[in-house]
């Protein structure tokens, strides 16, 4: 655990206010779930909840069927971070930032497809530019997305899109759950 410095009290509703500094540097929107831990040495942790995370053996074998069904690199976000990946390397992808781009794109709520003339860079320092990106939504909140990246003589098709859109949906409809 890092110390910032900042001393924050609680008020006579139990509220205790995060400054403005951490919740930009830490991506944390008005909104986000937070989870609430305690360590024994009486810590409190707040930790950002990622529904889409509590998915991750879902998400892993999802992108991995998506991969051997299109034959094109897969990557499933949550609003933060790559959780799962398929046809890439792992440890250059996992838990890696999403950019700003992408964030856009999700609050767009639409399918993005791109091109030569379109390009969308999903993951802050990755080169490889996404081809689909489809926005995982529940019950009105977005909580990620799903993304098929540019491999090798790439061209999107409408059946690909679809996919990326099932993926999204499915996803979406798990968290409900």
């Amino acid at each position: 655990m890092k110390a910032t410095g900042i001393v924050r009290r609680i008020d006579d509703l139990g509220r205790v206010v995060i400054p403005k500094e951490i919740r930009r540097t830490m991506h944390i929107r008005e909104g986000a779930p937070l989870e609430i831990f305690t360590d024994t040495q009486g810590g409190v942790i707040f930790k950002k909840y990622s529904p889409v995370g509590e998915l991750s053996d879902v998400t892993e074998h999802y992108a991995d069927v998506l991969y051997r069904s299109v034959n094109t690199p897969v990557l499933i976000c949550d609003r933060d971070h790559v959780i799962s990946c398929a046809g890439v390397s792992k440890k250059d992808f996992m838990d890696k930032h999403i950019s700003e781009d992408l964030e856009n794109i999700m609050e767009e709520r639409k399918v993005f497809t791109g091109d030569s003339d379109n390009m969308l860079y999903p993951i802050e320092g990755v080169s490889l530019a996404a081809s689909i990106a489809a926005p995982i939504i529940t019950n009105g909140d977005i909580l990620g997305a799903v993304l098929f990246l540019f491999g090798d003589g790439t061209r999107i098709s409408p059946t690909e899109i679809k996919l990326a859109q099932v993926a999204a949906s499915f996803l979406g409809r798990q968290m409900e759950e």
